[in-house]
């Protein structure tokens, strides 16, 4: 998956918005909070996502995946897809999916509702 491809699957993802951070990072949220960020591996490509516990403890040994710099180290369950041999596009875009998933049920039921997701 390309920057640009990660950018516009997350941009189809309902109640979503981009800002760019963290040394020229594309970083998506929703509600205001964090669900995928493309950056962060020496200038090539790297994808980040929020992982469920099973997720995290399966992935983040395999050729090309690892805990994700600076969230993993306090103890979050984030991944970072930073070679292509870590994952295919479409996984990478279902566990995206799953991590827009994980952050809305954390969000309040007022702002779900503002959010209509």
């Amino acid at each position: 998956m390309t920057r640009e491809e990660f950018n516009a699957f997350c941009s189809g993802l309902q109640a979503t918005n981009h800002v760019v951070q963290w040394g020229n990072a594309d970083v998506w949220k929703v509600g205001g909070k964090v669900f995928a960020i493309c950056g962060w591996n020496d200038g090539k490509d790297a994808f980040t996502f929020k992982a469920t516990d099973l997720a995290f403890e399966v992935l983040r040994d395999e050729p090309g995946i690892r805990p994700a710099p600076y969230l993993a180290s306090r103890g979050m369950k984030w991944l970072q897809v930073y070679e292509t041999c870590g994952m295919n596009d479409s996984l990478l875009r279902d566990h995206i999916v799953t991590s827009y998933d994980l952050v809305v049920a954390k969000l309040t039921k007022k702002m779900r509702a503002e959010l209509q997701v």
